[in-house]
């Protein structure tokens, strides 16, 4: 035990760690381009933190997903993941050929497979190893693991198309020991999930130093920074070593037919004094909290697509310069951009630690998301999972929600209103046939409105509903709701609370519970009605305008007592004077909460004679009536007119409007573009 700590203290030395480096992982490996397998030796050390005494390890086998059809994840997908087929013929698995205490009795035969998450007894994608000796709180265990892993034809994220290599969960992976606190948890024990159709992954940060053979003729890129290649012209083979501290993953990508470039991102010229004095405003952090660092950045390009560099690197530039200027600067020295071959898109649009695969085709749109947004999102993944490090089984809103709601703001800062992602032969087709420009708020809010009350937002990544109420609870909800949240408190607040978020919790584990006490804490409003309807809960807000009429006042006939003395109104004396009297109307409006949800409302109203007026409404009850007299009629009524609250179910009945005025049509209209971009292909 003592060696083992031993070690791993000589391999973080003389570094200024940013995390606390609980595992330690140094990997060589050969990969066999014909057989399709990465072969090879792991030494892992991991640290018990918590004070328990740990007489079990387990680990992820992330591969076995794809060895079979019994699989958990196979049984939930079917065979298919993000319009990708898995292959029938070729199938992936990972084989721990060896497993050896350092210095110590082998532990192999000790290793049996468990399925903590359902009942599927052929399940292997969890592996838990008793040790002969348990693990003492803060001591350390070296392993010494010799393993095989097959790669599937390329399939959910990982795999081989031909020639081309994506190797991604393919080592043996020790879980997470949750400590009674860390989280949820109240006991001490392992949170090592089985993979899920609906899941990512979730794992401890430390250091990863890797050595990868391959072809001699092949370009390889990889988590980290590479520290050094060696040429084997006998063997026509080289071998790549790779370094990086303060990750939880490491992936590797290989093709010979890779066009490798590389450039510099430059704070200095690409961030200008402005820009940062104005988010120093927006978020209240000092000049030198602003200061961005150089990153190389490597793009590993399919020849087809070379034409597209600048827009690929353009895209990681604005990534790196918003996500640093708004949450933190990017510490790592490099950042790899991965483009698959046609044939290949299930490697596509994935996040690893300072590695992403983008992915377009042979014809993108000038004017398209492909790939601009795919390279920024999958960037954003280096702050919400990379950083941030949720647990993406059990709470996946908080990396991909939340980089759903940035991702918005970045495109939408750095490419303004963009079409949807309509097109034919590279023709804008939404933009052809009259549907008008949107922002990733439109986008958001139209999957929201198909999938919001079915699961709540946290939910494990299995048990939603449909894959599609996975995907929608995961993205588009909560980038609504984030936005929804920044148009109540305020950008500046937003701002602060999100920056305040990536940076006391990056490099940490945390949850929405955390989340939603920061929430509190920034703003200094009591948010908890906010998260127990939109979050936690799985109810409807919908408010809308019922009735409004606007009547005239017309003297009332008969004999009434006035100040002692009797009058009488005549029919002839009101219609004599009826073009002397000024116009004097009984306004009323009538609004309705037809949802379970409850969120304070702003209400627009404006008169014929053009002067507009605004109320407010705490929207707990179910209607409001307001009745008062005014000498001008009433021409529109609007609920939330800048349309603030996305979560609204429907924006149609917002709003009431004379028959004079066409804006009901563009009410209709508005409320049919959001269908119209979860049903057009």
């Amino acid at each position: 035990m003592k060696r083992a700590l031993l070690v791993l203290c000589l391999m973080v030395a003389g570094h200024a760690a940013l995390s606390e480096h609980i595992v330690a992982y140094r990997i060589r490996v050969g990969l066999d381009p014909a057989k399709k397998t990465v072969t090879g030796h792991e030494s892992l050390t991991w640290r018990n933190t918590s004070g328990d005494s740990v007489g079990e390890l387990r680990f992820h086998l992330y591969l076995n997903a794809f060895q079979n059809e019994k699989s958990t994840f196979m049984r939930e997908s079917g065979g298919q993941l993000r319009g990708d087929q898995a292959s029938k013929d070729d199938w992936g698995y990972i084989e721990v050929q060896r497993m050896q205490i350092a210095g110590g009795p082998d532990v192999t035969k000790s290793i049996r497979f468990v399925h903590p998450d359902d009942d599927n007894a052929d399940d292997q994608t969890v592996a838990a190893v008793s040790l002969p000796q348990a693990i003492g709180p803060g001591q350390s265990i070296t392993l010494e693991i010799d393993f095989l892993s097959k790669l599937p034809k390329v399939f959910a994220r990982t795999g081989y198309h031909n020639d081309f290599f994506m190797v991604g969960q393919w080592f043996p992976k020790i879980g997470v020991y949750e400590k009674a606190g860390d989280r949820y948890a109240t006991t001490g024990g392992w949170n090592c999930h089985q993979f899920h159709a609906n899941t990512e992954f979730f794992a401890d940060y430390g250091v990863f130093d890797v050595t990868l053979t391959v072809p001699a003729n092949y370009v390889v890129g990889a988590t980290g920074v590479q520290q050094s290649v060696v040429e084997d012209a006998q063997h026509h083979s080289k071998t790549l070593r790779f370094y990086q501290e303060d990750v939880h993953d490491f992936s590797w990508t290989a093709s010979p037919h890779f066009i490798r470039t590389e450039r510099m991102f430059d704070p200095g010229r690409l961030v200008s004094a402005a820009e940062r004095e104005d988010v120093g405003k927006l978020t209240g952090a000092p000049p030198e909290a602003l200061q961005l660092q150089p990153v190389r950045m490597i793009l590993l390009m399919q020849p087809e697509h070379a034409w597209q560099t600048e827009r690929h690197y353009r895209a990681l530039q604005n990534g790196l310069k918003w996500f640093g200027l708004w949450y933190g600067a990017y510490p790592y020295q490099a950042i790899t951009m991965v483009d698959p071959p046609y044939g290949a898109e299930g490697a596509g649009g994935m996040e690893y630690p300072t590695l992403i695969t983008a992915g377009t085709s042979w014809w993108p749109a000038a004017g398209g998301s492909d790939p601009e947004e795919v390279v920024v999102h999958e960037f954003g993944h280096q702050y919400w999972y990379g950083m941030v490090g949720t647990n993406e089984f059990e709470e996946s809103w908080l990396d991909e929600g939340f980089n759903t709601y940035s991702t918005g703001k970045v495109v939408d800062k750095a490419y303004g209103l963009r079409d949807l992602d309509l097109h034919l032969l590279g023709i804008p087709v939404a933009r052809f046939v009259g549907i008008p420009q949107v922002t990733e708020d439109t986008i958001n809010r139209g999957a929201y409105l198909q999938f919001g009350k079915f699961d709540p937002v946290v939910r494990n990544g299995w048990q939603y509903y449909s894959t599609f109420s996975y995907g929608v609870n995961s993205y588009m909800r909560p980038g609504a709701l984030l936005r929804t949240m920044e148009n109540y408190l305020g950008a500046p607040v937003m701002a602060r609370i999100m920056r305040t978020w990536f940076d006391r919790y990056r490099f940490h584990h945390p949850t929405s519970r955390d989340f939603q006490k920061l929430v509190n804490e920034v703003s200094g409003r009591d948010m908890n009605w906010f998260f127990d309807q939109f979050v936690w809960g799985t109810n409807w807000l919908n408010y809308k305008v019922e009735d409004v009429s606007s009547e005239k006042i017309e003297p009332k006939l008969g004999s009434y007592l006035v100040n002692g003395k009797r009058a009488t109104v005549t029919q002839a004396e009101v219609d004599q004077n009826k073009d002397k009297r000024p116009a004097e109307y009984k306004l009323t409006v009538k609004l309705k909460r037809e949802g379970e949800c409850v969120f304070p409302i702003d209400v627009k109203l404006t008169y014929d004679n053009g002067r507009t007026e605004w109320r407010s409404w705490e929207g707990v009850d179910r209607w409001v009536k307001w009745e008062w007299t005014g000498k001008t009629k009433l021409r529109r009524v609007e609920i939330d007119p800048l349309h603030r609250i996305l979560l609204d179910g429907s924006f149609a009945d917002d709003s009431w409007v004379a028959d004079t005025d066409p804006l009901p049509f563009a009410k209709w209209g508005s409320n049919l573009l959001f269908w119209l971009q979860m049903v057009l292909p």
